[in-house]
């Protein structure tokens, strides 16, 4: 079969899958980079880039190809502003201007602050199917790794100067006079990059001079302090590992932007074409739980959505949404509708549920399989079972997962392990997320409550005439006969269900009631009214 035209190849990512085959050819590897500077949580929004190459990864692995994932921590910038959500703020603040990998982690969890937040997202990125090789580039700018790099760009700077001035306006663009260099040096005298270049020899020898004081001549094979700024950092690096795509936000892929000048600076100084790639937009936040909120300053990490969806929803999500258009990961009653849209797509995918047509079908079926954690279908389609339907469960159940899946009965051994993490997520939505009036707790038949009237009446009935005989009736026909009952006692069925309600649940409303009732269960039942 020639998978180039394989009619399930058409989401996104395959479209820029094709791209890079057919514009840089058959190569023997292909190179896609990501990174960030680790200065403090890498939130959601962060890992939408993150997502996006492991998505045209794939998609370039199922043609065939050969493909290096790096993801580059960018741990050698300048520790700039003390974050609002790490301890002992007044100790971190002595080390502004400091490289963030020479910054303690307040915590005492990692041997320095970069290596808190890059650990937080390595640990996680398993969960949702994602190996990327990763790059330290404090590790190896002192390792002098980029020697040659820098080298190159430092006797090249005039060059480098136009390729910065290109995109411009007159204001603020550098004047001829105007002193340029694109290495910036950390002293080693104070680690601070309060520093000023005041010559250069030519070759590796560069002269600094730093506001503690100390005035050196470093040499760029041996000096650990040399870093190229970031705008000639990014294309050196480009060269350096031979990269062939890389996704980046609006703001530096806009028209002008430092994706532009890069393109130049990679061309002009260091001979290798830039990276295709492609702008992806920015991931907003809707219904955030107070909990989460208040601990990171209204920033969400992979950690945090993760409590509420599982691993295939989250990359569902994104492989759902092309990178180019906005979207907000909701933690509200929203989150139900992103359960029952995977759930018809999983439907779909399986064919328990027809497509509309060919095309939607293949299209449903490529985002159903780029949402999965192993690349492919699963080996066993995973058992269905509503979102709602789960908190409904759980909170019968008072949160005992292995309870509410034994309560389905027909879980398969090979099911389960998907189904948990489903149950984990929900107990957590609607403890954590929910609104209150989605919330109960089933009463015990040890208290009641004062029932009086019609309502004491209407559920003693229920004791008496329905409960011996429900397990014989279907859902249909149990809501029925308590319409039934309801009408017999000359009250309104809503009066009757408010009333039965508040036996169970102290709450004048709940699920739907004949549902609620065949969950809680015959025995369950008897002892929680038998006191009325």
């Amino acid at each position: 079969m020639n998978t180039e035209k394989n009619p399930l190849f058409c989401h996104w990512a395959d479209q820029m899958a094709d791209k890079i085959i057919r514009e840089r050819g058959d190569l023997d590897l292909y190179t896609c980079a990501s990174g960030i500077t680790p200065s403090g949580t890498v939130h959601i929004g962060n890992f939408r880039e993150i997502m996006t190459v492991d998505l045209i990864v794939r998609a370039l692995r199922d043609r065939g190809r050969k493909v290096r994932f790096i993801y580059s921590w960018d741990d050698y910038d300048v520790f700039r502003k003390v974050p609002a959500n790490m301890p002992d703020p007044e100790i971190l603040e002595k080390f502004l201007r400091f490289p963030i990998t020479m910054v303690p982690d307040t915590t005492g969890r990692n041997e320095n602050y970069a290596r808190h937040h890059e650990v937080d997202i390595e640990q996680e990125l398993p969960r949702v199917g994602i190996y990327p090789e990763f790059l330290y580039q404090a590790q190896r700018y002192r390792a002098n790794r980029y020697t040659e790099g820098m080298r190159r760009a430092m006797q090249n700077r005039e060059l480098i100067k136009k390729c910065l001035n290109e995109y411009r306006d007159e204001q603020h663009k550098m004047k001829p006079e105007d002193a340029y260099w694109p290495v910036s040096v950390f002293c080693s005298k104070c680690n601070k990059d309060t520093t000023e270049i005041t010559g250069y020899d030519g070759e590796y020898g560069i002269t600094y001079k730093c506001d503690c004081g100390n005035v050196e001549t470093g040499d760029l094979r041996t000096f650990k302090g040399f870093k190229l700024g970031w705008r000639v950092d990014w294309p050196m690096r480009w060269n350096e590992e031979k990269v062939i795509f890389e996704p980046g936000g609006k703001d530096h892929i806009s028209p002008g932007g430092s994706y532009d000048t890069a393109k130049l600076v990679s061309k002009q100084i260091y001979g290798w074409d830039a990276p295709i790639t492609m702008k992806y937009d920015f991931v907003t936040l809707k219904g955030l739980p107070g909990k989460m909120s208040s601990s990171k300053g209204k920033v969400i990490a992979l950690p945090d959505a993760l409590k509420v969806y599982q691993p295939e929803l989250l990359r569902y999500i994104f492989a759902g949404n092309k990178p180019d258009h906005e979207f907000a990961i909701s933690f509200d009653l929203d989150v139900l509708k992103c359960y029952e849209d995977y759930d018809r797509t999983e439907r779909i995918a399986w064919e328990i549920d027809k497509a509309k047509n060919e095309d939607l079908f293949n299209r449903e079926k490529r985002i159903y399989m780029l949402s999965q954690i192993k690349p492919g279908m699963p080996e066993v389609m995973p058992y269905q079972i509503g979102f709602r339907m789960l908190t409904t469960l759980l909170q019968t159940y008072s949160g005992d997962i292995g309870a509410v899946i034994g309560s389905l009965g027909n879980v398969k051994p090979e099911q389960e392990e998907t189904l948990r993490r489903r149950c984990e997520c929900a107990w957590y939505w609607v403890t954590e997320c929910a609104p209150e009036e989605f919330k109960f707790a089933l009463r015990t038949g040890e208290a009641g409550i004062d029932l009086t009237g019609n309502d004491l009446a209407c559920v003693r009935k229920l004791y008496s005439d329905i409960l011996p005989g429900m397990d014989g009736l279907d859902e249909q026909a149990l809501n029925q006969k308590i319409f039934d009952t309801a009408t017999g006692l000359g009250m309104q069925p809503k009066e009757m269900f408010r009333a039965v309600y508040q036996a169970l649940i102290g709450k004048d409303q709940g699920p739907r009631l004949a549902s609620f009732m065949k969950i809680i269960g015959h025995d369950r039942l008897e002892s929680i009214l038998k006191i009325y």
